[in-house]
């Protein structure tokens, strides 16, 4: 007998059909009504059993948690919320589930407990809502690229060069660690390493996408990225992953207009296919929000958030613009931000972002030409010396969501900004050597993936948007 999906189920018009499905037990009453569910959606099947036929030694085992096989009659429901129900003629409990140890009951769980469950936190509502949108959207950014003529390139994950400059990487040796070799001066002997020479885990493919680029014409990575920050913030992880397209030819200008048609698209993508994960998240956030103090609730709904982001034309806004917005600004003039505007030349922070986007331009927004001295090397400087041709796109409720660039293309211009930051030229022959053979204009940008899940399920800490968070001092599972 063919095996059916819960979701099949219920777009089922075939009534008095016999099927088989399988599934994990969310509830279990009167000895009769089963709520059960495999995954393929957020909604659960009602099964309706026999008591009187049904052994009592499997009634017994029936139990939220437990796996079981199902076979019997799809019927027109006769309670309300569903269509269909299954008559069950037969059932198999597959495991049990002992409900005196089982941590996932059928009650609401704070998310600190849930993270310490890692591995079952997915059996609840919530997180197996947020992990279908979660690969929706993986999906959806793939189909973009694709679509648009942009071949995926797999960027190494072990790297000798720190693209950002900020030196906070994982390290990665075979050296014993107790009694590693040492250099004449004493210092470790990376020589005799199994590379032969300091490597780390990568903290962005976008040096190497350059690369591929200035061949392909234009691809993007899409993978695991790594940062040792010691920070235990609701928006960092030590492990994420990056969506980094790199494109030769396109301006600072082709780039902003790629970063809005790649969003547009992946939001509009999980609007239309996960309309029942989006509803339920939506209404969890709107409860949510039910308990905070009136000025902190967010004016818009789930659903509404991703709409403002599609349906509005994102704003582009100098810099220097935006510093002016700010310093002349409410918040700043009666000191309400914690960082005060004071001089151009402030590294924003996300509250000065969300202002931008959410009070005075009331759309997301794109900032450009930031100061040379707040932004990475490889960033193209522009003819007023001062400032870069870098991007950051702004979105409610979240902040900077992308940062990009176009590139330095222009060979004595990067030696020099490499030779001020004290860079080892060696260390990056390869990536000069993009600038000596055939060099040309090229762009990119960097997404970090869970800051669009988060933004996407409305969930307030990046921690419950990956399935099993990576951050100091937690590598449980």
């Amino acid at each position: 007998m063919q095996n059916y999906s819960v979701a099949e189920l219920l777009e089922a018009k075939n009534i008095l059909q016999e099927i088989q499905i399988k599934g994990w037990v969310k509830t279990f009453r009167s000895n009769r009504f089963i709520a059960l569910n495999d995954g393929s959606t957020i909604k659960n099947i009602q099964c309706v059993i026999d008591f009187d036929s049904t052994p009592e030694e499997v009634l017994k085992l029936i139990t939220t948690g437990a796996a079981i096989e199902v076979k019997g009659v799809l019927v027109e429901s006769q309670g309300k919320g569903q269509n269909v129900e299954i008559q069950v003629s037969e059932i198999v409990v597959l495991g049990a589930s002992n409900p005196e140890e089982y941590p996932i009951q059928p009650k609401k769980h704070s998310m600190e407990f849930l993270r310490e469950n890692a591995h079952l936190r997915i059996r609840t509502n919530t997180f197996s809502a947020v992990m279908r949108i979660r690969s929706v959207l993986s999906f959806a950014v793939h189909q973009y690229f694709i679509n648009n003529g942009f071949y995926y390139f797999h960027a190494p994950i072990i790297t000798g060069s720190d693209a950002e400059g900020a030196g906070e990487m994982f390290s990665v040796s075979t050296l014993n660690k107790k009694n590693p070799p040492l250099t004449e001066s004493g210092e470790i002997d990376f020589k005799e390493d199994f590379f032969g020479k300091e490597t780390n885990l990568t903290v962005s493919g976008q040096l190497e996408a350059e690369t591929y680029a200035m061949a392909l014409g234009k691809v993007y990575t899409f993978g695991p990225t790594f940062r040792a920050e010691n920070s235990n913030t609701s928006r960092h992880l030590a492990e994420f992953w990056m969506i980094e397209p790199e494109v030769a030819f396109n301006d600072l200008d082709a780039n902003m207009d790629l970063s809005e048609d790649f969003i547009k698209y992946i939001l509009t993508y999980i609007l239309e296919h996960c309309k029942d994960d989006l509803e339920f998240l939506e209404k969890r956030l709107l409860d949510e929000e039910k308990s905070k103090p009136a000025a902190e609730r967010s004016e818009l709904a789930l659903r509404d958030k991703l709409k403002f982001v599609i349906d509005n034309n994102f704003k582009r806004v100098s810099y220097t613009e935006a510093i002016e917005i700010l310093k002349n600004s409410k918040p700043n003039k009666k000191k309400k931000f914690k960082f005060p505007i004071n001089e151009w030349g402030a590294d924003l922070q996300s509250e000065h972002e969300r202002y931008l986007v959410e009070k005075h331009f009331k759309s997301p927004v794109i900032l450009f030409d930031y100061p040379a001295n707040i932004k990475a090397f490889y960033m193209r400087l522009n003819d007023d010396g001062k400032t870069v041709r870098a991007m950051d796109v702004l979105f409610p409720g979240i902040g900077e969501i992308i940062g990009g660039s176009q590139r330095e293309e222009r060979l004595e211009v990067l030696k020099e900004k490499i030779q001020e930051l004290g860079i080892d030229e060696k260390e990056l022959w390869w990536y000069l050597d993009l600038r000596k053979f055939g060099t040309a204009v090229h762009s990119g940008f960097g997404l970090g993936f869970e800051r669009m899940v988060q933004f996407a399920t409305g969930m307030s800490n990046i921690r419950d948007v990956i399935p099993f968070p990576r951050t100091p001092q937690s590598a449980e599972f």
